[in-house]
């Protein structure tokens, strides 16, 4: 294998983003890091795992003024003595997706990976799309939730997801021009998503 790459994915709720990243991590015999990353943040930083799921992705309206941004850096700040925002919390994740691309070459799931590593070489960012009914659908059956509720699910994250990619990277989040290559997994399925993904690797970094 030639110099280390990273793939980095950016995706709507219910695109079948996460399942397209394990399956291309075991393809490639590379490292996949989504949730993960808030546990080795939580054991680097010696702060707790809640302070990271909150100032998460899935959880961003705090970034903008909520009551949790003051509340978790209150407390913080009772607990410690210093203050810790969110950006501060990004800031010590994003370190830790600069470490990981450092050693070794692997995926990462949203959390800008591809802006915290646009200085890195070997990138290939990508987003994740489907057709809205497929969307419902599959977090319909994931979350046993009705249609309707799947679909006000889906609404809220979209908001959230692009919320915090676009806060923190200064870019658009679902954009073309944000990224190297953007798929639609109704049109060409969660297996065939992958084979394409997997030969622009080999052929751009193998």
């Amino acid at each position: 294998m030639s110099a280390k790459f990273h793939i980095n994915i950016g995706r709507q709720i219910g695109s079948g983003g996460l399942e397209i990243g394990q399956k291309l991590a075991k393809q490639l015999g590379i490292t996949y890091y989504d949730r993960e990353l808030i546990q080795i943040a939580s054991e680097e930083s010696g702060l707790g795992k809640e302070f990271f799921e909150k100032a998460d992705e899935k959880d961003s309206h705090s970034l903008f003024g909520g009551m949790f941004g003051m509340r978790s850096s209150l407390m913080y700040q009772i607990y410690t003595g210093y203050f810790l925002s969110n950006e501060n919390l990004f800031q010590i994740q994003s370190e830790i997706i600069r470490k990981l691309a450092e050693k070794e070459s692997c995926i990462f799931v949203g959390r800008c990976a591809d802006y915290v590593l646009k200085d890195f070489g070997n990138n290939l960012n990508i987003f994740i799309s489907a057709d809205l009914e497929d969307r419902i659908q599959r977090m319909a059956r994931i979350h046993q939730l009705s249609p309707e509720k799947s679909a006000s699910f889906i609404e809220k994250m979209d908001k959230k997801r692009a919320g915090y990619y676009n806060y923190f990277s200064n870019k658009t989040w679902g954009d073309s021009g944000s990224y190297h290559l953007c798929l639609n997994s109704s049109f060409l399925g969660i297996d065939k998503t992958v084979d394409i993904i997997q030969n622009v690797v080999r052929d751009k970094f193998l």
